[in-house]
């Protein structure tokens, strides 16, 4: 299923899901956008999670392709926007761990499917940033998430300026889950991979719908949501016997 901008490896339960267009700094366009959506909702039905990673050390992605935004009246802008906010849209629900991989250049709709992701694991010399508004448009779709990651004012300078920034302000900001390396990304990257995907299906997928409803609810749904969740995995075998297995572990422990 690759297509002229996407490779994709499936390892050890992983799908990795990877950028390869270096010439344009793995830059998308609408047709890679449409075909990792699509990627994704396959992913979740047999494998544990869902990588993204840019091929070479230079970019990550610089997000969607200039070009696409050219000749764009209102009714063709609300349709590639909208290719992209499905997009993101499975990435964050999706009921499996979902993980970037960034070197180098993360900008624009790459920094959105970045701030979408469950983990985010960076190289040293990362880039982050959301340029839009040099460009003439604003950022939009999942850049809401931006101020949770980094807080309010420092989301607003980085929408209104359109600035770029190192990993070690993104990491003292609190947007990254690790720093590591440019040689060790692909191995921090697993050894966080198997670290979220270690654990019962069912409790995972529980705790990913959960993320989406707290992000939605009033703190007073978000508990209601919270409880129903909990009652809900007890339906699941899985969950009897993992909490069995568990409960086990820990007499043996203590024997």
């Amino acid at each position: 299923m690759d297509s002229v901008g996407l490779r994709t490896e499936d390892v050890r339960g992983v799908r990795w899901i990877i950028f390869d267009r270096p010439e344009a700094l793995n830059a998308l366009r609408r047709a890679d956008i449409v075909e990792a959506r699509a990627l994704v909702e396959e992913a979740s039905r047999s494998l544990d999670a869902v990588a993204f990673r840019g091929v070479g050390e230079v970019s990550f992605s610089a997000g969607l392709h200039v070009e696409e935004f050219v000749d764009l009246t209102p009714e063709l802008a609300r349709g590639l926007i909208g290719n992209l906010e499905a997009m993101l849209e499975v990435v964050r629900r999706v009921p499996i761990p979902t993980l970037c991989a960034v070197n180098g250049y993360c900008l624009g709709g790459a920094m959105e499917l970045a701030m979408v992701c469950d983990v985010r694991v960076a190289s040293e010399n990362a880039v982050f940033g959301m340029p839009e508004i040099k460009v003439g448009i604003p950022s939009v779709l999942d850049a809401a998430l931006l101020q949770q990651h980094v807080g309010l004012s420092k989301a607003k300078e980085m929408l209104l300026t359109g600035d770029l920034y190192g990993t070690a302000e993104m990491d003292r900001h609190g947007f990254l889950n690790k720093v590591v390396e440019p040689d060790r990304l692909d191995e921090e990257a697993a050894l966080m991979l198997d670290r979220l995907t270690r654990h019962s299906g069912t409790a995972l997928a529980a705790q990913k719908r959960l993320f989406e409803t707290w992000q939605n609810a009033s703190l007073e749904g978000a508990i209601g949501a919270s409880v129903d969740e909990f009652a809900r995995v007890f339906e699941s075998e899985e969950t009897l016997t993992t909490i069995a297995e568990y409960a086990t572990r820990l007499r043996e422990k203590k024997s």
